[in-house]
């Protein structure tokens, strides 16, 4: 089919560099240096907020690295008790906000917690008498991150060893190579980038945290930009500030993408015989089993039993007209979210396969950069243009016919949906796009030769064979939605407070018990897409 001029189709090229323009508005705000304000905070804060953003990032990349790709490795080549069940088990910590899961080892392992209560009690040691582990630390922080956020190196390091051929073991033991040698001098090599395009993952997911590292009291540059906004109502040194996070994500955005494209070289036919399990037998077995179970209990049935506990201490929080309306606001945000999403990403998706030009390709390609960046920075890149427009309108109004129109957009549920449609698009886009590209080209033919538009063709043939597609794009951004948090706190209207926001300032306040009805609402509601998507990903 072949594609009309660009102008003709504003959709597929002014739609696009809309979404590009927060990240654009954030570096350009550096057209506006504050030498004075870079001087306080080279002397004082930042090198403490790039030091501690580093060493979370990597820390809990490398740890959960570690993590992820043992759990896969483990469940890939060896047959123990319950490795079938495991297998989809071990992606629940997905479910789980890594704030949640913070709030609940802090009720834990705190100073009044029950482990040191027990062990006061038992030992009759006082106050500072004692070892104990801090969890409120940069070493708490990168363990309880690796935790909740090991299953993307655990995701990516099953996939890639179930697509390896098992030609090469063949071809190996013709050689008179053993397994074991084969396992570590064949194999580990080309799961080595799917293991660090998971360990990419998880620091971009470190690198967008708020509400762990705000609780905790660990300063990064996260937490940097909320001070600078809002402490020193700085909005152009925040989104400066802004403008080194996104930066670091981007960074390890472009090598995850360089680690997937390596593993396009590899050759993943299935022909012959497949690689069987070894049974591990006696002590090692059950070890095994053992191994798993601990990172299962720690990773996710600690925190949502820690949570369903809490929340059977207040079963009327449950019915509470707070709560009730805590819940309206969140799914009505989250729908509202899911909808427009659906929409721009269909657009976006269905111009890819019309054939457009090779820019236009691009721009929306890079349209999807949102999801690597963090919310507090999409959230800056939406309220500085939104604020601009409405000083701009206000005054002119004022002006020209004497009325002030205050803030029409900026601080509305308006400007929480442009960067939710920034910050999502590419969940949505990838999701679509990997079911648009299984209907045959040949198709999209025929019904143009029979006098189909673009239009008819896109409402009478791909949106029907794009259901599963569309169920499962409005499923993850439905998730996503509901757990986030830097943007909204930043962007939500006055008085409106989501189960997300709630959760954290109940949690800041130390009120865990009243924290626990929001938290585990959206604990499950992400459970459902983590176990249909793991079903998917086992089947495929």
């Amino acid at each position: 089919m072949k594609a009309s001029p660009f102008w003709r189709h504003p959709q597929w090229w002014l739609l696009p560099a809309c979404l590009l323009l927060p990240l654009l508005v954030v570096y350009a705000s550096w057209g506006q240096f504050d030498a004075k304000l870079w001087s306080h905070l080279t002397t004082t804060v930042l090198p403490d907020y790039l030091l501690n953003s580093l060493l979370l990032a990597a820390g809990a990349g490398g740890l959960a690295a570690l993590l992820g790709a043992s759990l896969a490795w483990l469940l890939h080549f060896y047959q123990f008790p319950g490795r079938r069940l495991f297998q989809l088990l071990l992606i629940l910590p997905l479910a789980l906000p890594a704030y949640i899961i913070a709030y609940s080892y802090t009720a834990l392992l705190d100073f009044s917690g029950p482990l040191q209560q027990g062990l006061r009690q038992l030992t009759g040691l006082g106050y500072g008498d004692y070892w104990f582990p801090q969890v409120r630390s940069v070493g708490g922080a990168i363990c309880l991150f690796a935790l909740v956020l090991y299953p993307y190196v655990y995701l990516l390091t099953r996939a890639s060893l179930a697509g390896q051929s098992p030609r090469w073991q063949e071809a190996c033991q013709t050689l008179g190579v053993s397994r074991r040698r084969y396992l570590g001098s064949v194999l580990l090599p080309l799961t080595r980038p799917a293991v660090f395009g998971g360990m990419a993952l998880v620091m971009m997911e470190v690198f967008a945290d708020y509400g762990t590292v705000q609780y905790f009291g660990i300063p990064t540059l996260t937490t940097g930009i909320f001070r600078t906004w809002f402490g020193m109502n700085d909005r152009t040194g925040a989104a400066q500030l802004s403008s080194l996070l996104c930066t670091l994500a981007l960074a390890l955005m472009l090598l995850e993408l360089y680690s997937r494209r390596q593993l396009r070289f590899y050759h993943t036919g299935q022909a012959g015989k497949t690689l069987q399990p070894q049974q591990l037998k006696g002590v090692r077995a059950w070890l095994a089993t053992f191994s798993v179970s601990l990172v299962l209990w720690l990773a996710f049935f600690w925190p949502a039993l820690a949570l369903l506990v809490w929340s059977l201490e207040t079963p009327a929080a449950w019915l509470s007209l707070d709560y009730l309306q805590l819940l309206g606001n969140s799914l009505s945000l989250a729908a509202l979210s899911t909808v427009l999403l659906l929409v721009v990403a269909l657009v976006l998706v269905y111009g890819l396969r019309q054939g457009l030009p090779a820019w236009q390709q691009l721009l929306i390609r890079l349209s999807g950069l949102g999801y690597a960046v963090p919310g507090t920075v999409i959230a800056i890149g939406v309220m500085w243009p939104l604020s601009v427009f409405d000083n701009w309108l206000d005054l002119f109004m004022e002006q020209q016919f004497g009325i002030r129109t205050g803030l029409l957009l900026s601080g509305t549920v308006l400007a929480l949906l442009l960067a939710y449609l920034v910050r999502f698009l590419a969940v949505a886009m990838q999701a679509l796009e990997s079911g648009i590209s299984q209907i045959k080209p040949s198709m999209d033919q025929a019904a143009a030769s029979l006098g189909c538009s673009r239009t008819q063709l896109l409402w009478r043939l791909h949106l029907p064979l794009l259901k599963t597609s569309l169920w499962t794009a409005a499923l993850l951004v439905f998730v996503d939605v509901l757990k986030e948090l830097p943007a909204t706190l930043l962007l939500r209207p006055f008085n409106f407070d989501t189960l997300a926001v709630r959760t954290f300032e109940l949690a800041s306040d130390e009120q865990l018990a009243a924290a626990a009805v929001p938290a585990l609402t959206i604990v499950l509601a992400g459970l459902l897409p983590v176990i249909l998507l793991n079903k998917a990903a086992l089947k495929s």
